[in-house]
């Protein structure tokens, strides 16, 4: 039959592959301060479904077709997406952009760690805005 070596092969290349699968899916780390700041203006929110999570666009109501283990990927892409848009930061004054380029509301940053994230995670840094 099976030896005890077989199995406890199988058991390693099983937790193996589910750490990497957990690993790959994990979303980016945020500054929860600016974060939560943010997510008012989104125009997409994760909600609960009988089936597990979706992305759901707040505008239309729309469900975003996406596998549940890819829902905080993607979620994380579209914020990157939607602040490349709709951020400008300028000092240590992240300004929030309605869809033609107003101002919809400012954000005081309050230490150099918010500011880092705000560059590394929308890609704002050293961008120059002409709006």
């Amino acid at each position: 039959m099976f030896s005890r070596k077989l199995l406890w092969g199988f058991a390693f290349i099983f937790i193996f592959l589910s750490v990497v699968a957990l690993l790959t899916n994990m979303p980016e780390s945020k500054n929860m301060r600016v974060y939560k700041a943010l997510l008012p203006y989104f125009p997409y929110k994760i909600e609960k479904e009988f089936g597990g999570l979706d992305i759901v666009d707040k505008r239309t109501g729309e469900d975003l077709d996406v596998a549940n283990a890819q829902v905080y990927i993607v979620y994380d892409e579209l914020l990157k997406k939607w602040g490349k848009n709709h951020l400008k930061l300028e000092g240590d004054t992240l300004y929030i952009l309605d869809e033609k380029g107003k101002n919809l509301s400012s954000l005081q940053l309050q230490n150099e760690k918010e500011r880092r994230w705000v560059e590394e995670f929308f890609n704002l840094k050293g961008r120059l805005d002409t709006r």
